[in-house]
């Protein structure tokens, strides 16, 4: 698994990269956190508005190619407010959107015990 954590506006904080994650999926992870960051919303609910006849369809060309619109991105909402994002790949879909909710969860707690 690749693992990125971005602040509010996309900039990367931290990469974490497991033995034998697929190396094509650094960036992937890194632009899922991005995504999720500067759209304030999960990389999978947006995918659903990308598609074909959906209000945001391409937004997946937009800054520069780097908005994701595969599940692995989770926005990091504390107090009502987004302030950074966690991207994950390498994994299926459903594990990538697993491992981001999880590590979200781990940094809400953080922020919410200390």
């Amino acid at each position: 698994m690749d693992v990125a954590v971005t602040d509010e506006a996309g900039n990367l904080l931290t990469f974490e990269r497991m033995d034998g994650a697929v190396l094509g999926c650094i960036q992937v992870a890194i632009d899922k956190a991005y995504t999720s960051a500067i759209l304030g919303c999960r990389t999978a609910d947006e995918g659903k508005l990308a598609q074909p006849g959906q209000p945001d369809f391409g937004a997946n060309t937009l800054c520069g190619g780097r908005i994701v619109i595969l599940g692995g991105g989770v926005p990091i909402a504390f107090k009502n407010t987004v302030v950074g994002a966690v991207g994950c790949s390498s994994g299926t879909v459903d594990q990538d959107i697993a491992v981001a909710e999880a590590g979200v969860a781990a940094l809400i707690m953080k922020l919410t015990s200390g």
